[in-house]
């Protein structure tokens, strides 16, 4: 019985350690490349918004995508960046996190051949990824909160992506951090054991040509 209950005690400490262990790292390694302020930040080309709902469930307007969009705003407007790629999931015809993201930067006074269209950023490692491989940038600067970007920015530089973050305010919903735990355990395997890949990667689009307006 005691070989059993230390058994046991094994199976369960041996995933939390790595949990643990895994997001202390991405923490610890995106540290100085995280900032809270958009005066601090250096200048970009570019700016990476990852995408997330508009809305909540239920109704309501999404306090993650609210603050998202004004940092994203304050960016562009000062000067810290020419550009913003608005990368988000497109993967049903009634839900475009990208779309959105434009109609409401639109909305907001932002010229429409400075937004860029990301149509594939199905997950955060698609969006980091795609920046670079289909969109030619080697360095820039991530927009969202605080959390995911410390993610983003692991996923980036450990592909050796000069990629530094700009934190977006932060709501502080528990269950969002709740899941965030267990995405950067996720993204620590991702890039040091599987080498995961986008889901889609195709030809490389000129921002500067900007193929993906819609008007």
């Amino acid at each position: 019985m005691k070989k059993l209950l230390k058994g046991i005690f094994y199976i369960f400490l041996i995933p939390v350690f790595f949990l643990c262990m895994s997001n202390l790292s991405i923490k610890f390694f995106s540290r100085n490349y995280v900032y809270e302020s958009v005066e601090e930040i250096p200048k970009r080309k570019v700016g990476l918004v990852l995408g997330t709902s508009k809305y909540i469930i239920g109704g309501g307007i999404n306090h993650f995508y609210k603050y998202r969009m004004e940092a994203a705003y304050n960016a562009l407007i000062k000067g810290k960046v020419e550009y913003l790629i608005l990368s988000g999931d497109n993967s049903q015809k009634e839900y475009n996190e990208p779309v959105r993201m434009r109609k409401t930067l639109l909305k907001m006074g932002i010229p429409s051949e400075k937004l860029i269209l990301d149509y594939a950023g199905f997950r955060t490692l698609d969006s980091v990824i795609r920046a670079q491989k289909v969109f030619g940038q080697d360095s820039y600067l991530i927009i969202s909160q605080k959390f995911q970007n410390e993610r983003a920015v692991y996923i980036g530089r450990k592909r050796g992506v000069d990629v530094i973050a700009l934190n977006a305010r932060d709501p502080k919903k528990k269950s969002v951090y709740l899941r965030e735990f267990f995405a950067k355990a996720k993204a620590f395997l991702d890039v040091n054991i599987f080498n995961t890949q986008p889901k889609f990667l195709g030809e490389k689009i000129d921002i500067e040509k900007n193929e993906t307006r819609q008007d």
